[in-house]
């Protein structure tokens, strides 16, 4: 374990819980630059020890590189995927396998509307409005997600984007008031196929189809080899992010979500339950 784990492990005793949004902060300023070169197991560590059974792993299951690793420094993390319901087969495929064959507590959130009514409410979104579409079946469900977490870790990784390589290793998300760790920020393309094979981790096929980027299937395509690796989602549109990691306009704006008419009816996914961690 590292030493800043390490001093976060015995810090943790009476204050894991009940931050405020500014000792949150405070915790970034004093670590994030501390942690910028630190091997991502360590930063994981520092993370579990810091915020134990509130600190999750996010997961849009291109890949189990971060579940994986995540796994191996506390067995039986949160690891949470947003269900849009537009997802490919070999995503939610994906999700199965990692959740049979990894020692991880995978929860699947659903939006609160069903790609049915929402189609039959408002049409194909994803084509007439994406911005709008991602709001509702991407960045609300993992808003509600991440409610009863002080921080989240994601995949975000500099190498992926020029939009991402300000990407902290440890930064804080004023949107929603959290600790945003991104473990594999650093991690070059070579290093998180090294990793993969070097432990067999789980890789969605459709990576090894011409997809180096996987969102839900209406939007995005194929991409050509030398290309960007995100040009093949919203492929046409100047939309680069659904608005998870990014609030400006050019990189997918952070649309309100307009609620369900209360006098229409709707049919509703099913939200899971979130039972009691077992990182506690």
């Amino acid at each position: 374990m590292s030493a800043v784990a390490a001093a976060a492990r015995v810090y943790r005793g009476s204050h894991t819980e009940g931050r405020s949004r500014a000792e949150l902060r405070e915790l970034v300023q004093h670590v994030g630059a501390e942690l910028e070169l630190a091997p991502a197991e360590h930063i994981v560590e520092w993370a579990v020890a810091t915020f134990g059974e509130r600190f999750c792993v996010t997961s849009s299951m291109g890949d189990a590189v971060l579940a994986h690793l995540a796994s191996r420094v506390a067995p039986g993390i949160d690891v949470v995927f947003v269900d849009t319901g537009y997802h490919f087969a070999e995503t939610i495929g994906t999700r199965d396998a990692v959740e049979a064959t990894l020692p991880v507590r995978m929860l699947t959130i659903t939006p609160v509307e069903s790609v049915a009514s929402q189609e039959a409410r408002l049409g194909d979104l994803w084509r007439t409005d994406p911005d709008r579409c991602c709001a509702l079946r991407k960045v609300e469900p993992l808003e509600r997600a991440l409610a009863s977490y002080d921080a989240w870790a994601t995949g975000l990784r500099r190498a992926e984007t020029r939009s991402r390589v300000i990407a902290p290793v440890v930064g804080w998300d004023e949107e929603r008031g959290k600790v945003k760790v991104s473990p594999l920020a650093r991690w070059s393309d070579a290093e998180v196929e090294a990793y993969a094979a070097r432990h067999g981790v789980l890789v969605n096929p459709l990576v090894h189809d011409g997809y180096p980027s996987i969102g839900c299937a209406p939007c995005t395509r194929r991409v050509e080899p030398g290309d960007d690796p995100r040009s093949g989602r919203w492929a046409g549109l100047a939309k680069t992010e659904c608005g998870i990691h990014a609030g400006g306009a050019s990189a997918g704006r952070r649309t309100a979500v307009s609620p369900v008419p209360l006098d229409s009816a709707v049919e509703t996914s099913p939200v899971p339950v979130v039972e009691g961690s077992p990182l506690s």
